[in-house]
């Protein structure tokens, strides 16, 4: 349809058919019996019509349920306007990924796209048409649950995968891709900042920051073609986002020209009223529709209030014509018009979901995002012929998939102790659970050092379980839980080399871990073949290339402790440590235990003389920058070298570093090649305190190497 035609339908539609499409519920109104939703319909306010009438469905999903909830549908519909299905599609279908946060520490935004487009073909077969993600939120607390969903505390580094999952999502054109899917990119804004890592919680920054850090990865997954925003849960400058008119209408809309559908988040309308900021449902209705928001989910506001609303002339009827004509944009770029049924279809589904195909996708991301974070004397990969102790409560879990695992069965994860039975030779590896994920009892310790005092090496496999992260899932203590801790004080006992892998869903801090194994690695929660994968790295078929994305603190007590920090008038000496009145803990480094962009490999690199094409740049002439990087160990390896740029002196101060650009080198051994980055006048801008974008002349520096922290360093001047 044309936009005349879907207009002239609009004109057709009765007000409370129009607002009935504003109306998101979850299946079981659509699909139960009467006694199954009467109590939901009469709790809401809602009536049988309003269902009838609804515009989308939240968490339906297989092929053939949805073709029975549409087809009934559209037998009750005067107007024949399809349902549009929706879920939380966050990394994969039936077929689970790492977790975004594991995703970005892969630095592969080309594989980042390829397992979103297989989500989206799994998601699609099976009736969905749209996935709440990419979840593009910037994150600086491993404190906050929902950190396992973000890909770290980087807005540059967010903006490329932002872009990736879009593309990965949608692919070129959702009407003639019937499998892919219309992105919702969230929460906006800024719901990665809660005050105290606690979710849900009050975001209190000021706009330059806002703009500066935490809205670009939003605008990139616009600027891709994202179909759709979500609000998010939190108050933005006192007002809760859900009905903010400054950034919704201000900036999505009228700034950044945003027209497409704008969905709050679960009852994010009605909660407004605990918020503080409506005194009742019909003062939320009225907040959330001046916003700019088109779909109400689960909650009833807007069916129940905005005819009065629009009745008593506080609100002009053309705002909800102009959200719905937007739902139904939606409805055709995705071809419901032409056929209602769009992907659906209960034979490919069953040829395409957990496909072969699709786990050697999710394995090959869950070697890359898995992260080395020590390997003293060389323990990993483990040595052929060696006995291998596996002890801890992760050894055969299936709890690997994270808390937003869609469809996907714990059952179908690869266990990390079958994986190494199956790779190592019999007699080689024995298993013991070790504890559980928060307790133990001695009979447990008593078989891991009884495993342990028989082995050659002690490989641990220790982590949260699912339900420790997540949405709702805040920490204040990050540690690993105690009763893993003492597992680890028993069997350091007895002497052994011992390697530690960490299943888990946000930056911890390793304190009384990584103190006490020889060698680390972060497997994060890796999917569907996450024991594979990780079986492998141990093994050495596969070499370790991942870098970390968050910075992790040295205590709870840093956080927030990030890379791209600001600078102080009291900087502290590195070298002089003892001075008092510098800005510093007296019990504590400033800086993280493990930086940004950190990671390590099973061969080493060795860096050349950092090289400029010249000592200025202007706004038409850009500058090269080149460093010969050499692989110098005996094994083939990917190292990822990273930019990053200061301003020294800025009309507002500036970060200690911003990440600039990023190269992913793979040498074979003794080879060598050139990281090559080409810097414009255009990354030297920045929001200045008039909220204006522009460079400022003067003397900057540039940083190059293998993480945030250990650099080359040169300076230019930009005139």
């Amino acid at each position: 349809m044309d936009n005349r035609q879907l207009t002239e339908l609009l004109n057709q539609m009765t007000l409370e058919e129009k607002i009935a499409q504003l109306l998101q519920l979850t299946a079981n109104f659509h699909e139960g019996g009467e006694s199954q939703i009467t109590g939901p319909l009469e709790e809401m306010g809602i009536t049988e019509s309003m269902v009838t009438a609804s515009g989308s469905v939240l968490g339906l999903s297989g092929a053939q349920s949805v073709i029975d909830v549409q087809k009934s549908y559209l037998s009750k519909s005067r107007l024949g306007i399809p349902l549009m299905f929706m879920a939380d599609v966050v990394h994969g279908f039936k077929t689970i990924f790492p977790i975004p946060l594991a995703i970005g520490c892969s630095w592969d935004t080309e594989l980042a796209e390829k397992s979103a487009e297989i989500a989206a073909r799994e998601s699609a077969v099976s009736g969905i048409h749209v996935t709440f993600a990419p979840m593009v939120d910037l994150v600086r607390d491993p404190r906050w649950g929902r950190v396992m969903e973000t890909t770290g505390e980087d807005p540059y580094l967010n903006s490329l995968f932002a872009r990736a999952f879009v593309r990965g999502y949608q692919g070129g054109s959702l009407k003639d891709e019937p499998e892919r899917l219309a992105a919702c990119v969230k929460h906006f804004a800024a719901y990665g900042a809660p005050e105290g890592g606690r979710d849900y919680n009050t975001v209190n920054m000021s706009e330059r920051n806002l703009r500066e850090q935490y809205l670009p990865a939003y605008k990139a997954a616009l600027d891709e073609g994202c179909e759709m925003v979500m609000t998010s849960f939190n108050t933005v400058d006192g007002i809760p986002a859900t009905g903010n008119e400054k950034l919704m209408r201000g900036i999505l809309r009228d700034e950044w020209g945003f027209d497409g559908v704008l969905i709050s988040d679960w009852a994010s309308i009605r909660e407004m009223i605990a918020h503080g900021a409506a005194e009742d449902d019909g003062e939320a209705a009225y907040r959330a529709i001046r916003a700019g928001v088109d779909i109400e989910m689960m909650t009833p506001c807007y069916v129940q209030h905005l005819p009065g609303l629009i009745e008593s002339g506080r609100v002009d009827e053309a705002l909800v014509d102009e959200a719905v004509l937007r739902i139904l944009r939606l409805k055709d770029k995705l071809g419901l018009f032409d056929n209602p049924l769009r992907g659906a279809d209960p034979e490919r589904e069953r040829e395409v979901l957990f496909c072969q195909e699709h786990r050697n996708v999710s394995y090959e991301l869950a070697a890359k995002s898995s992260v080395l974070l020590k390997n003293e004397g060389g323990l990993l990969p483990l040595a052929p012929g060696k006995k291998v102790a596996l002890i801890g409560p992760f050894a055969q879990s299936d709890d690997i998939l994270g808390w937003w695992s869609c469809v996907g069965v714990k059952e179908d994860a690869v266990k990390l102790g079958t994986a190494l039975q199956e790779r190592l030779a019999e007699g080689q590896l024995v298993i013991a659970e070790g504890s559980g994920v928060v307790s133990v009892e001695q009979s447990q310790i008593d078989a891991a050092i009884a495993a342990a005092q028989d082995a050659d090496v002690i490989v641990l496999a220790l982590g949260e379980d699912s339900a420790m992260s997540g949405e709702g899932g805040s920490r204040t203590n990050i540690r690993l839980p105690e009763a893993q801790l003492e597992l680890v004080r028993q069997l350091k006992k007895i002497g052994k080399p011992m390697a530690a892998v960490i299943f888990n869903g946000r930056p911890l801090d390793l304190h009384g871990i990584i103190d006490e194994a020889d060698a680390v690695l972060e497997a994060w929660f890796p999917g569907s073949e996450g024991g594979a994968a990780i079986a492998d790295i141990l093994i050495g078929r596969v070499n370790p290339s991942a870098r970390l994305t968050m910075s992790f603190p040295h205590s709870v007590g840093q956080i927030p402790v990030y890379y791209n920090h600001y600078n102080t008038g009291r900087p502290m000496n590195p070298d002089k440590t003892e001075e008092r009145y510098v800005s510093k803990y007296i019990d504590s480094p400033n800086d993280p235990l493990l930086p940004f962009g950190y990671g390590l490999s099973y061969t080493t690199f060795e860096y050349g003389e950092l090289k400029l094409s010249g000592n200025e740049i202007t706004a038409n002439q850009p500058l090269q920058v080149s460093v010969s990087v050499t692989n110098t160990g005996d094994r083939a390896g990917i190292e990822t070298v990273q930019l990053y740029i200061r301003d020294v002196a800025g009309e507002v101060v500036r970060p200690m570093r911003e990440l600039k650009g990023f190269v992913r080198l793979e040498l074979a051994p003794g080879e060598s090649a050139d990281a090559v980055f080409t810097i414009t006048e255009e990354q030297l801008r920045y929001h200045h305190s008039d909220l204006t974008q522009a460079s400022d002349p003067g003397t900057f520096q540039v940083f190059v190497g293998p993480n945030s922290r250990d650099t080359l360093a040169e300076s230019f001047r930009l005139v």
